[in-house]
This record gives C-alpha cells, structure tokens and sequence, in this order.
C-alpha cells in the first residue's frame, strides 16, 4: 500500500511539476519574444503617452495591442500582474518531487560507489548543498562584477566556466542519473532564484518610487534584465537535464559529464538563435553548430563506438571491478550484491537461468521486502515466475534495451546476463 501511496504522489507532483513549468517557460518566452519584436509607435498621442513600443497581435479570434513604456506610464495602474508564481510554484514542486524520489532513496538513487563511496544520508546533503552553493558562487558573480560597465561579457564567462564547474563535480559525485538531474536542478534553482531575490524585489522598489514621486533607480532594471537573459539560456539546457533519465544512454556514458556539457552548449545555441530570430536577425550558425555538437555526441554514444576501447583519461569509474559497500552504507540496511556471476549459460537463455539472474540482481529492490529500498521500487514485484512474467516487457525494456536497470548497476549485472535476458523475451517470454 505505502508503493501505491508513493506512485500516486510521484504522479501528482510531476503532472503539477510539468504544468507550472510550462506556464514559467512559456510566459517567459512570450516576453523574450514580445520585447525583442517591438516596433516604435507612429501614434503621436502614444509617444506623449511615452510609449515605446507596441505590437498588434491576432490570437483566438480576438485582437491584441499590448505596449511597453519606456520606463512607466504617468499615472501607475491600481492593479498591476505581477508574474512570479510560475517561477516559485515549478521550483517548490520540481523540490519536491525530488525529494521524494531521490532524497527519500538516496542511497538507490544518488549513490554509485563505483564514482564515489559516500552513504546516502551524506549524497544526500551534498545533493541540497550542490543547489545551495551553485545559486551563491552564481550571484557572488553577477553582484560583484554584474555592475561594472560592460561586464556582461566577463560575467557570461565566468557563469560559464561555473556550469562547466559544477558539472563536472556532480557527475563524480553522484550516479550519473542523479547527476544530470542535480545539473539541471542547480541551473533551476538559479533561475527561480533570480525570480525570488532579484528581479521582482527590484521591480517592486521601482513601482515604489513612482507610487511616491520619485524618479526609479534604473539600476533594479539592469540587474533584472541580466538575471532574465541568464535566464533564457539556461531553459532549454535546463530541460534536457530533466528529460535525461529517460535516456540512460546519456548519463550512463564513461564521460558523461562531457555529453551534458556539450547537450547543454546546443541548447543554448538554439535559444540564442530563437532571440536573434525575433529581432529579425538569422543567424543559422547558431543552429549549425548545435546540430554538430549532437551529431557529435550521438556518433560517440552509438553502439559502434561503445564497443571500441576508452582512453583512460576519460573513465571517471572503473566498473571492470565491483566495490563493495562501505560500513556506513551497511549501516543504513544497504546490502550490496555480490558481484559474482549468475549461475547461467548465456547462450541458454531459458527461465530457470533468467529467473536467477533475477534473483541475485534484481529482487534486492522488487520484492515484498526489499534490501535496497523501503518499498518496492515502482511498486514492481518480481519475486515469483508469475511476477516476472507479468512484467516481461517491463524487464526487457529496462533492462536489455535501455539498460537502466538495475540503477546505477548496483548489483553489477553483466553484459551476458542482459543478452540471456533478451534472448529469452524475444523467445517468447516462457516461464514454464
């Protein structure tokens, strides 16, 4: 039943995620949109007005005028929207959600002691610190060089070299599933809290001023304006990172912290291409280099060049031999597999064998009383030939075509093991 409870949240707090998230996103890339498609006024009482732009717009049967002041109207409307709770409300929801499946199963889902032996009370505090300190080093950057005259560049850089930084660190930290995830999270939590910290309080102190008569310091406007770009380039990389554990060959590859990195350079590409493209300007360079750098990593991440060998340099674990689990991780119930193979033959591929491989690799989470987990994982039992049947294609698909089961291979099943599974399913999945 307490499966049944989790599965239900899990799904609730992902469909409430993807919906604010989509409100966020989208309200966002009106306004990028919006600003940059502008045109001067040639109504003479909308310059007096001090209009600086406007747009006529057709959208559901009805039409659209909507106008940007230079700084404000003369006289300040009673009510003005503010858009700010699609930024909080994704944030709180996506934490959330994040918790409940990687903190409360830290030890399944942040831990591959093969990157770093840590327990999962520990991965799981360095997870919330990554969040932390990535939004602090971030606006350390753009409050002490953000103000400085031309210093977009520097701080772009700098901002640049920080995600390239972090990383890094967070794909040897943790299991690469986490890792892509805890990415994404940390950019995520720098843009709400740009939303949060900077670009509302300053728009707030604007609205202040004019309400008493006084001219607006234009310096909440600047800062605000570069924590928004920031923004916008970090949605589309953003993105991927939580789309990536769908995706197993992206996280599980030997570098990947390098496949992140250059997935998330191609989607800042496209975006800046998106923000030339509203202000008329076609840039396809843009767009050329971020096909490249997916070519790239698509050709590299292909079953033709997995088989080669890898330079040493770029393995950031050795999963040629297993390791076992540390005393703190024994304490916390964690018990790890021996690594040793399942008794089988792999050109066999019959139940009795397959049913074992299952047992000494998979049951440590999908049984009554799992060793690995708290509750069945996904509330999936595969602790009987009727259970293991029930969810054949369930099995191969995770196992054999994505290869994302067993998480982060911590019960090191083997290559052989995977093919005897295959084979069996393709056979037709018998369990007599």
């Amino acid at each position: 039943m307490e499966a049944y409870i989790l599965d239900w949240l899990n799904l609730l707090l992902r469909w409430l995620h993807v919906i604010t998230a989509i409100a966020w996103i989208g309200s966002s890339f009106y306004f990028v949109w919006l600003d940059n498609s502008l045109v001067q006024p040639t109504d003479p009482e909308l310059k007096e007005k001090g209009v600086g732009g406007e747009l006529w717009a057709v959208h559901g049967g009805g039409f659209y005028n909507p106008q940007k002041y230079l700084l404000a109207p003369r006289q300040l409307p009673e009510h003005l929207h503010w858009f700010y709770w699609e930024s909080y409300s994704t944030w709180l929801s996506g934490f959330a959600l994040f918790s409940l499946l990687y903190l409360f199963n830290a030890n399944v889902f942040l831990v591959d002691r093969n990157v770093f032996d840590m327990s999962g009370s520990m991965a799981g505090g360095t997870a919330v610190a990554f969040l932390v300190f990535n939004w602090l080093i971030y606006d350390a950057i753009c409050s002490s060089i953000g103000d400085r005259p031309n210093a977009d560049r520097l701080v772009n850089i700098l901002v640049g070299l920080q995600v390239v930084v972090s990383v890094w660190a967070a794909c040897h930290l943790f299991s690469g599933r986490a890792a892509f995830l805890i990415s994404g999270a940390s950019l995520a939590t720098i843009m709400s809290a740009n939303v949060l910290v900077w670009i509302i309080p300053g728009q707030r102190k604007m609205v202040a001023s004019m309400r008493a008569g006084q001219a607006p310091d234009p310096i909440h406007g600047k800062r605000g304006k570069q924590r928004s770009v920031h923004n916008t380039y970090f949605t589309l990389p953003v993105l991927f990172a939580m789309l990536s554990n769908h995706y197993s060959m992206t996280y599980s590859a030997p570098h990947n912290w390098l496949v992140l990195l250059m997935i998330m350079a191609a989607g800042a590409l496209i975006r800046q291409f998106f923000v030339l493209r509203h202000k008329g300007v076609y840039n396809w360079w843009y767009p050329g280099v971020a096909v490249a750098l997916l070519l790239a990593v698509a050709v590299g991440l292909s079953p033709m060049m997995r088989d080669k060998p890898v330079p040493a340099a770029l393995h950031h674990k050795e999963a040629a031999a297993p390791v076992a689990p540390s005393a703190t991780a024994a304490a916390e119930g964690a018990a790890k597999t021996d690594a040793a193979p399942a008794p089988a033959a792999a050109a066999a591929g019959g139940f009795a064998q397959v049913q074992q491989v299952i047992e000494a690799r998979c049951i440590q989470c999908h049984s009554a009383k799992p060793t690995l987990m708290p509750v069945p994982g996904k509330g999936v039992l595969l602790d009987s030939k009727e259970h293991i049947s029930q969810h054949a294609q369930q099995i191969y698909q995770q196992a054999v075509v994505q290869k994302s089961m067993p998480l982060g291979n911590m019960t090191n099943i083997t290559d052989d093991e995977r093919a005897m599974i295959g084979k069996w399913f393709e056979a037709g999945a018998a369990v007599n």
